[in-house]
């Protein structure tokens, strides 16, 4: 489960830096964690043997996503956000 939850993070976030430009990587991974956190989340809610990897369980994981994401959005200036969704306003 962990490789999986990993491999979910990792090859997106790859792309991401690899593709995006410079400013806007620290948005977009902010939305990647969370997104990785809620799928986290709901792994961790509708597993019944909340499986744990010594001592780890998916609710240990799914935090660690949401306190990653909550660090990339901190680090990220608001003028990024806005390019971020800049092609969303334009006409």
């Amino acid at each position: 489960m962990l490789a999986l939850l990993s491999m979910l993070i990792a090859a997106p976030a790859m792309l991401m830096i690899h593709l995006l430009e410079s400013e806007l990587v620290l948005p977009a991974l902010s939305i990647l964690f969370f997104s990785g956190a809620m799928i986290a989340a709901l792994l961790a809610r509708t597993d019944s043997k909340n499986v744990t990897l010594e001592d780890v369980t998916l609710w240990d994981i799914a935090g660690a996503f949401t306190m990653m994401g909550c660090a990339a959005a901190i680090f990220s200036e608001p003028d990024q956000v806005a390019l971020f969704f800049e092609p969303l306003t334009r006409d």
